[in-house]
């Protein structure tokens, strides 16, 4: 899949200059308080699930969508545990973006978790003391969203 269609058109008018696009990214725990995680096509790295928003698009029915398109897994957004921004980041083709990340707390809902498009090599779902080398940032939003009734965490400047 790779950059929606929106992206690529803005790309055609601004090159590689800075964008910024919002963003979600799903902490999906299953029942027995397993969180699903994707290994990203892209660079190999293990994640949750993220995404960019379309334009217009809410960002709890986004992330729903996110997930299922990603990982075939029917999730349910419970509450945002975070909000901060990402970047910038700079893609190996040039481009270059900052996202405002808006970080959900989701419960599994039904689905069998599988590789369900072209943007993750793998999806599984780990045991929160089995978990893949990731980055600090997907390591504390895990966390976070292990405090059901926690407080919004907001990136600090």
């Amino acid at each position: 899949m790779g950059a929606p269609d929106f992206v690529l058109k803005l790309r055609e008018k601004i090159g590689n200059d800075p964008l910024w696009l919002p963003a979600v990214r799903g902490i999906v725990f299953d029942d027995d308080g397993r969180v699903l995680l994707c290994q990203r096509s892209d660079n190999g790295h293990w994640t949750p699930i993220t995404g960019i928003l379309d334009p217009g698009e809410h960002p709890a029915p986004g992330l729903v969508r996110e997930i299922f398109e990603e990982t075939a897994v029917v999730a349910e957004a419970e509450r945002i545990i975070g909000v901060g921004v990402v970047g910038p980041v700079t893609f190996a083709n040039g481009d270059v973006c900052d996202f405002l990340d808006i970080t959900f707390r989701c419960k599994y809902i039904s689905g069998d978790a599988r590789v369900n498009d072209d943007e993750s090599m793998d999806v599984q779902w780990f045991d929160l003391d089995d978990l893949p080398d990731m980055s600090h940032g997907h390591l504390q939003a895990i966390r976070l969203a292990t405090e059901p009734e926690g407080p919004v965490a907001f990136q600090a400047e």
